[in-house]
């Protein structure tokens, strides 16, 4: 199994087994029912990109191509607009949380041009100090949130360091810092995305890619997602070693589309055929 299986199967056994069941959720289904979760909190994964460990699961099919096309709405394109993320990318789950004027409102994308977080932080910052233990890039604004927005980033902070290994290469590590995790719908398309994000901040700085970590403070399962969550422990792994490999013609982190990136080692046709795709009703 990759490790992505093997963190998932764990996961989903801890919040069975330890979880706590909350009273007064926020979301609701469309329905208007309440969307009760059971959760266990702070839970930790890490992936060790040099001997190739990935997020990537095989209990069911993940839509790759849509993650990283959303990743690159909010840092690439530094967009709250569902327009763009529709017409660009072929993007539309986001449309529940419209407030109106086809936006998100003053989060995710919005945050990272109003502070051009990306150059400062990310290209600049860790291009003229490698070693820096500062390059923290948070889109948990407080002035933004006092602007009009539907729903406050799930995965907000990312840490970035420079290790220059005994071997004698320097590499990237990042950790993404995520407050919340609907895990069984996207705990492995968040970690894939910020790893394909990291891959590709790696290629424009010119470092080799280390170790990324996800580091999630709540991690739950929705009241609906249950008998989903009980197949998928049911289910066998697929053995496979997943490389996740970039376009080589390409150094420019603004450059960058889906299409740059082709996962090899990784068995989508036996993935279906084995662990179809299951449904998740979304919480809104």
């Amino acid at each position: 199994m990759t490790k992505g299986d093997q963190y998932t199967k764990e996961t989903f056994e801890r919040i069975l087994n330890e979880g706590c069941w909350d009273k007064n959720p926020r979301p609701h289904y469309k329905d208007g029912t309440p969307a009760h979760t059971i959760s266990v909190n702070h839970i930790f994964h890490t992936y060790d990109l040099t001997k190739g460990e990935t997020p990537l699961i095989t209990l069911r099919p993940i839509a790759i191509k849509s993650a990283i096309g959303e990743i690159l709405w909010i840092y690439q394109d530094a967009s709250n607009n569902l327009d763009l993320l529709r017409d660009k990318y072929g993007i539309k789950w986001w449309d529940e949380w419209d407030i109106g004027d086809r936006t998100i409102g003053s989060v995710y994308g919005e945050t990272i041009r109003e502070y051009d977080l990306v150059n400062k932080i990310l290209l600049e910052g860790i291009k003229n100090d490698p070693d820096g233990r500062r390059h923290i890039l948070s889109m948990w604004q407080y002035s933004q949130f006092e602007k009009k927005h539907g729903l406050k980033p799930c995965a907000f902070e990312t840490h970035w360091n420079v290790r220059h290994g005994r071997d004698g290469i320097d590499y990237l590590d990042m950790k993404l810092i995520q407050r919340s995790s609907d895990f069984a719908t996207a705990g492995c398309i968040n970690q894939m995305q910020y790893l394909v994000f990291m891959l590709m901040i790696a290629r424009h700085l010119g470092y080799t890619p280390g170790r990324f970590t996800w580091d999630c403070t709540n991690v739950q399962i929705y009241d609906r997602h249950m008998e989903q969550v009980k197949e998928m422990l049911n289910r066998e792994p697929i053995d496979c070693n997943p490389e996740i490999i970039l376009n080589e013609e390409k150094t420019n982190f603004y450059d960058f589309t889906p299409d740059d990136v082709e996962i090899k080692g990784y068995p989508k046709k036996l993935i279906k055929e084995k662990n179809p795709q299951l449904n998740f009703e979304i919480a809104i």
